[in-house]
């Protein structure tokens, strides 16, 4: 019986790596101090009640950052590693095994666990607040969309201490990814993290277009909307139609791996370019689905920090738009060297060279507005600054491989992973770091340390110039990526031992913005004014942080920037008009059902993994189960009366 015990776990837990041990300690060490913590504190009750099975967007908004941030720490780590690996030739710090499960959760990770979930954040403590609204539209849709994405991104990270990680990089390219040559079930935890939270990302891009189409307030006409719910709408239109793919595309993976389908195996009559295409008619424009929120956010903090009117505002929407539609047509350039043939070739390079030109014309609209503006230079404004010269950087790189006879020499090289980090790092996640500091006080009532966050800021961007520009000489000199080690011919360990300590530089940048949260904490500072940074849009009009209902009367909207307006009508001497009275709100009551939805899939999904049919058919029993216990639930409401809506705004106004 031991005996049978310890054959069980050799197979089923990761062994023989130390630094595999040192996780499952730190892991188990955690859960403990965790549980330790919320018992000592008597707090499981409040954990429940207040964000296991919250509805209110902010919270929502609030869980996806943090795991966003979790997923950063996580996906930095591992690029930590691999530089340590490349920092000097012919090192074996990683085994080559170990190096490739690296490369591949880093790409996953940074994607669609970190960059994705910051952006949902986002989209939800913000969206609302900007058009006016209460809610979304589908709040209970949205709790449930969380909890699937925090089970997937769970259930692929479990793969690192259970069953071992997936190994045929970020995207899965068949036959790497098929059963014959990845017999593990590594590439299965990549198939069913990835499902499982792709559905509630789709859900999510479904929510946000109702709620910008059907909730914004009363006079707010799409062409009066700020721009990030634009930018918004853009991605989730992208969303709507990209995501499909991916599970389509992933299931049929599946088939061949757990049935011997065989969509992708040439011996079996299948062809693995299929699964390239499809593939990339999800990837490419998963990357604008990132940038464009981003974009939105640029905009809000242009205009705020310059003091002036957004501009060129119709020329941006237009741009944000097309980039959407032209994102879908663009996805074979990236496999230019793949013999599709001139002809198809030649379209996509037109096409990706047609995608920059919006793409560069919104860099104009926001050097114009800050044209003769009256710049300060806080955090969200110095983030902006140095994306513009990251993106500039990253998009005429961009330019050039899209040149098909010289993708031949760059593609698969160095100089494309520089590229691709150029617009990720220098545009998404400067971006998002930008949006965060900029709305923190809305959210958490307080402003972020500002000398703390400008050296994380300094720190950020040369950590990675001296990253990243090396690596772009490097592909000219003919490194290839996927590389785990190479000799001291090839003349490259200067420009690699380089990129490492610049990646260093931004892990040190990391722990400053740890740092800056935790000490602005410590020393609190209330925002007094709901305002902080002389806002232009409506967020900026209520009390910091939010109250749950976000506004007790709805604004009435005449104007694209209508608290700015607002305010100057008042600095004017007008007289504002008069507001409706106060009448109770209709809220959305709080609900464990996503929550344990979503740990049921979770469930389903270790089954699958693992094929234990019985684990699998007992967690989709329960998804059932929990979709009929909700279709019956008649109290999904409730309304705040009157009395207490005057005693938070008088609390929260001071």
């Amino acid at each position: 019986m031991w005996e049978k015990v310890k054959s069980f776990a050799s197979e089923f837990f990761v062994t023989g790596d130390p630094m595999i041990y040192g996780a499952d300690v730190a892991i188990v060490i955690t859960i403990i101090g965790v549980v330790f913590g919320l018992t000592y504190l008597k707090r499981w009750g409040w954990l429940w009640r207040e964000w296991l099975t919250t509805v209110d967007h902010k919270k929502i908004g609030i869980m996806y950052m943090f795991a966003a941030f979790l997923m950063l720490f996580r996906g930095g780590v591992d690029a930590l590693l691999m530089r340590a690996q490349l920092a000097l030739p012919e090192l074996s710090f990683l085994a080559p095994d170990h190096y490739n499960q690296i490369f591949t959760t880093h790409g996953v990770i940074m994607i669609l666990f970190m960059a994705m979930p910051f952006m949902f954040g986002l989209f939800n403590v913000m969206v609302p607040l900007q058009i006016g609204a209460r809610d979304v539209a589908y709040p209970f849709l949205n709790a449930l969309s969380f909890w699937l994405f925090f089970a997937g991104a769970m259930l692929f990270n479990l793969s690192f201490v259970i069953g071992g990680s997936p190994d045929s990089g970020w995207l899965a390219y068949p036959p790497y990814s098929e059963r014959m040559f990845n017999p593990g079930v590594g590439q299965d935890f990549y198939i069913w993290g990835i499902q499982i939270s792709g559905i509630g990302s789709l859900m999510t891009g479904i929510n946000f277009i109702v709620t910008i189409l059907k909730m914004r307030a009363p006079g707010m006409k799409l062409m009066k909307m700020p721009m990030f719910p634009w930018s918004v709408l853009s991605s989730c239109i992208a969303i709507i139609f990209s995501f499909p793919i991916l599970t389509a595309t992933l299931a049929l993976l599946f088939l061949d791996r757990y049935l011997g389908a065989h969509f992708f195996t040439l011996d079996g009559g299948g062809n693995p370019m299929m699964y390239i295409n499809l593939i990339w008619m999800w990837g490419h424009p998963e990357v604008y689905i990132l940038i464009l929120p981003a974009f939105g956010i640029f905009s809000e903090i242009v205009s705020t920090f310059a003091k002036k009117k957004l501009f060129g505002y119709k020329s941006m929407v237009y741009a944000m738009m097309i980039i959407s539609i032209l994102s879908f047509l663009v996805w074979a350039h990236h496999f230019f060297t793949m013999g599709s043939g001139a002809d198809v070739n030649a379209f996509f390079a037109l096409t990706t060279m047609l995608i920059a030109i919006p793409t560069g014309a919104k860099v104009f609209n926001w050097l114009f507005t800050m044209f003769r503006g009256r710049i300060t230079f806080e955090t969200p404004m110095l983030w902006t600054i140095g994306f513009i010269v990251c993106f500039i950087i990253g998009g005429l790189t961009g330019v050039l491989l899209s040149v098909a006879p010289a993708d031949f020499q760059f593609h698969n090289s160095y100089f494309l992973i520089s590229h691709f980090h150029n617009t990720i790092i220098g545009g998404v996640v400067f971006g998002y770091f930008a949006g965060l500091y900029y709305w923190w006080p809305k959210l958490f009532g307080f402003k972020l340390n500002e000398r703390i966050g400008k050296w994380a800021f300094w720190f950020w961007n040369i950590g990675f110039y001296v990253c990243f520009m090396p690596q772009y000489v490097l592909g000219l000199m003919g490194m290839t990526r996927r590389l785990v080690t190479y000799g001291w011919d090839k003349g490259w360990w200067e420009l690699n031992l380089v990129s490492t300590v610049g990646a260093a530089l931004m892990g040190i940048a990391f722990l400053f913005q740890l740092w800056q949260i935790v000490y602005s904490i410590k020393h609190f500072q209330k925002d007094e004014t709901g305002d902080p940074w002389n806002g232009r849009t409506l967020e900026w009009s209520i009390p910091s942080p939010a109250p749950h209902y976000n506004f007790a009367t709805l604004p009435q909207v005449s104007s694209q920037d209508e608290w700015w307006e607002e305010k100057q009508r008042r600095a004017r001497g007008q007289l504002a008009p008069v507001r409706p009275k106060l009448e109770p709100i209709h809220m959305p009551q709080n609900s464990g059902i996503p929550f344990v939805m979503s740990m049921l899939w979770f469930a389903a999904g270790f089954g699958f993994v693992f094929d234990w049919l019985w684990l699998t058919v007992s967690g989709l029993v329960g998804v059932a189960v929990c979709m009929l216990v909700h279709s019956f639930n008649y109290k999904t409401d409730y309304y705040i009366p009157v009395e207490e809506i005057k005693r938070t705004e008088a609390a929260r106004r001071g």
